[in-house]
């Protein structure tokens, strides 16, 4: 089947013609000819990747009315970044229809230069369902001339919290009009979308509901926690020309990656939602011209991505909802290509690794982390393979040429080869010839080899899980990639570190480090506390009686305390403290306050890395 044999208007196969498109996809092929004729409602089923938007885009531009400038088509995205690329789609298919006007409208761009291309007349309106409400709200677009809504990514939408907005924009279209409803996945939610807005809808599914796509190779490493990014870093280098994107859960954990493998030499970058406009667009442009090789990504920001060539998709986490697997892996193996989905795990999420196996309806392998000694191996062959098939510009070089054999006349063939492979080899080998193995040794994820601790600060001083690890690894003066498992509770945690640093956090305890004037407290824990009590023993020299009462201290040598400038100490040495108060001061957790006109610093990844 060709797009001539679909039926497709002349000037829309011309237009798709010298876009390379030859022959339609299956969705592209089931949706076009379904609705390029009729008038229907349609649910169609296809993983992302797949051509969707041609198969409805083709069928739209066919139906418009180019001698009126009234809004009779609305396409709902659920990101600014697949509204973009909706819209640039559109105006490449309509290049030889005259008069057609596709506006995106989206934000984190100027509302009012999107209104006035409202107000000069659009036939197709590209929205996210924020934006397009904020417009409903200031009389700024007509929606009653509308023939067609398309829902693209539908079940994303939803998940984004878009429900309330769907259904407000849908109230104000005309109950005459069709709804094409695009989707990866079919969750309740979608359906019922479907029964309340959709009349007897044509259903269409390229695979099975959920499924993931059959050319994506699923493969999961089981490390421990702490490795997690130490097993980010060795994926990458045992896949040279890796082109991927890692997906994280949180927008603070994206940044945190990808400032830690930017400062590690990797070529990547960040992108989630607290980057401005300007900025994604930056990152994106960047990532497309493949300047960038690792795109570090949250679900919500990278919807929309429409790269080919994606060669590896990694799930630096897991995602909360296991649905969201489908669509992350869906950005890799895109028309028709193979790819690689990888997951990092830890052994307490081999569950999730279960549970997304049933709805992919797809099994994972089950792989090591590479060692040392396969990184150096897959590295050198690379350098080989890139060695034998560079281009060669003689008349450019021919100049250089004398002299470089001058240089190089006392070395035979061998030896030249040798000293130009290990230019690059001797980087990786010094690099990973005492490399530790990542993989986690049983399914409890640390084999008993740590040390689990109590610590009496919590969420109620204001941290969170990462800025506890930070705060804990600075008063220890361990990388914070040696504090883990980290679980904070109201006013108490526990925590994790390898036992040969148990010395060096009982050592500050006995400092008697203070946050926001508060002594804090570091005991070794035999178990795990039940219902916030737990046996603990506390080694250190000095009998403590902690959180409010009465604190004593033998020993008398100097009192260390974070944050709260300089105080005066009875018993004899400096005391520093942590948290709010004069002078010099950094902030663990949420607040970031001093006082005095003091300089602040924030201790933050970026400053501490691992």
């Amino acid at each position: 089947m060709t797009f001539e044999e679909l039926g497709l208007e002349p000037k829309l196969l011309k237009a798709v013609t010298e876009l390379g498109f030859q022959n339609p996809t299956p969705i592209q092929e089931q949706t076009i000819a379904q609705l390029q004729n009729k008038s229907t409602d349609i649910v169609a089923l296809a993983q992302t990747g797949t051509g969707k938007t041609a198969g409805f885009g083709l069928p739209l531009l066919s139906k418009l009315d180019l001698n009126t400038r009234a809004t009779q088509a609305l396409i709902l995205a659920p990101t600014r970044e697949l509204c973009v690329q909706i819209s640039k789609d559109l105006v490449n298919y309509s290049k030889y229809l005259s008069n057609l006007k596709v506006t995106a409208v989206y934000g984190g761009a100027p509302i009012m230069g999107q209104i006035r291309d409202l107000k000069a007349g659009s036939q197709v309106v590209v929205a996210t369902p924020g934006r397009l409400c904020d417009l409903i709200d200031r009389r700024a677009i007509d929606l009653s001339y509308v023939d067609i809504v398309v829902l693209d990514e539908a079940d994303e939408m939803l998940n984004m919290g878009f429900k309330d907005d769907l259904d407000i924009i849908l109230g104000q279209t005309p109950p005459t009009k069709n709804t094409w409803l695009f989707s990866a996945t079919m969750p309740q939610e979608v359906e019922r979308i479907a029964r309340k807005y959709m009349e007897n809808p044509l259903e269409i599914s390229v695979g099975k509901k959920n499924q993931g796509a059959a050319n994506i190779q699923h493969v999961y490493y089981m490390v421990n926690q702490r490795d997690r990014y130490a097993a980010l870093k060795r994926i990458a280098d045992f896949y040279p020309e890796i082109f991927g994107i890692v997906f994280c859960r949180t927008k603070a954990e994206t940044q945190e990656v990808a400032d830690n493998l930017i400062k590690d030499g990797y070529n990547a970058d960040a992108l989630h939602g607290d980057l401005s406009q300007s900025q994604r667009d930056f990152v994106m442009k960047r990532f497309r011209s493949r300047t960038l090789q690792m795109l570090v990504a949250t679900d919500v920001a990278a919807r929309g991505i429409d790269v080919n060539d994606v060669t590896h998709v990694i799930n630096y986490n897991l995602p909360e909802e296991a649905e969201n697997y489908t669509h992350r892996s869906g950005r890799t193996a895109r028309a028709g290509k193979s790819g690689i989905s990888i997951a990092i795990v830890t052994p307490k999420e081999s569950g999730k690794i279960r549970d997304i196996e049933r709805i992919i309806q797809s099994k994972f392998t089950k792989a090591n982390v590479p060692n040392g000694v396969d990184v150096c191996e897959k590295q050198l062959f690379n350098l080989v393979t890139k060695l034998h098939d560079v281009e060669v510009k003689d008349n450019e070089i021919e100049k250089y040429l004398p002299k470089i054999y001058e240089e190089l006349k006392d070395l035979s063939k061998e030896e030249l080869i040798k000293r130009f492979v290990s230019e690059e080899f001797n980087r990786f080998y010094n690099y990973y010839q005492n490399a530790p193995d990542l993989n986690s040794a049983n399914g409890e994820g640390n084999g008993g080899r740590t040390a689990r601790f109590f610590v009496n600060m919590g969420a109620m001083d204001g941290f969170n899980r990462m800025s506890l690890k930070d705060f804990l690894a600075e008063i220890a003066n361990v990388q914070p990639r040696m504090v883990f498992n980290v679980d904070v509770k109201n006013s108490f945690s526990f925590f994790e570190t390898e036992p040969r640093f148990t010395d060096q956090f009982l050592a500050a305890s006995r400092a008697e480090v203070e946050f926001n004037g508060r002594p804090v407290s570091m005991e070794l824990s035999n178990k795990k506390a039940e219902g916030g009590k737990g046996e603990r023993k506390s080694f250190g020299g000095g009998e403590r009686k902690s959180f409010g009462g009465e604190r004593k201290s033998y020993g008398g040598g100097e009192r260390k305390s974070y944050g709260g400038g300089e105080r005066k100490s009875y018993g004899g040495g400096e005391k520093r403290s942590y948290g709010k108060g004069r002078g010099e001061s950094k902030s663990f957790g949420g607040n970031r306050e001093s006082s005095g006109g003091a300089r602040r610093e924030r201790f933050s990844k970026d400053k501490k890395g691992y």
